[in-house]
């Protein structure tokens, strides 16, 4: 399968050199001039790995690298910069950067780094928990689902909510049983909130129209995989 690769890099005709070598090796490459508009192709595109340069106008790539820590916690990123400042390197990796790479560099090397750090991620998601819901794979533990429209972030209760609906797929989970055992209390105001949660959940999973997530009136709610 091709992987995915997004460069963040301020100077294009660095930026469509390297997009050009990394897809004469196999890799599928989307360009961005900025952090602003790279988190809008992070919105429409499903990456493994973010390159980004550090000095950038509008946002640069340490505000770029907290958002990515904050919001895609499974996609690896990388500097590739030429800011080799000591402060600037423990800023980065403190940030949660995978590697800090200083120009000028080798291509050629950039590439095997590049296949390491996928390497090591991909052999940490194999092992992470996981389920599969239709088209979408979650992952409990990381309050992450991914699926179609990209990468969504959970919060614990919605995690917990759907994790209960799919390890009960296909059956109905009485509300009561749900309320007690996440919220610890069954009452017109909990049960007002675990609705909220239902609607988001569904929302989530929209993009594969052979989910459902059904309201049985005054009993439960039941997780269908058509």
């Amino acid at each position: 399968m091709t992987q995915a690769v997004l460069i963040v890099e301020d100077d294009l005709d660095l930026g469509n050199l390297l997009k050009q070598y990394l897809e004469l090796n196999g890799f599928s490459v989307v360009l961005s001039a900025d952090g602003r508009s790279a988190r809008d192709r992070l919105l429409e595109t499903t990456f493994d790995i973010v390159l980004t340069d550090v000095m950038m106008a509008l946002e640069d790539g340490f505000d770029l690298a907290a958002y990515l820590t904050q919001s895609y916690p499974q996609v690896p990123f990388l500097f590739i910069t030429g800011r080799k400042q000591k402060e600037d390197v423990i800023r980065g990796l403190r940030l949660g950067a995978d590697d800090y790479i200083v120009k000028p560099f080798d291509a050629q090397e950039l590439v095997l780094r590049i296949r390491n750090i996928l390497r090591r991620t991909s052999a940490e998601k194999r092992n992470a928990e996981m389920l599969m819901i239709g088209r979408y794979s979650f992952f409990p533990k990381n309050l992450l689902l991914e699926g179609p429209g990209g990468r969504q972030m959970l919060t614990e209760r919605e995690a917990e909510l759907l994790q209960l609906l799919t390890e009960n797929r296909n059956q109905l989970v009485r509300k009561r049983d749900i309320l007690n055992r996440l919220w610890k209390e069954s009452d017109f105001f909990t049960s007002r909130s675990m609705d909220v949660f239902v609607s988001r959940l569904r929302k989530y999973l929209s993009d594969d129209p052979e989910i459902v997530i059904e309201s049985v009136r005054g009993t439960g709610l039941r997780l269908v995989i058509n």
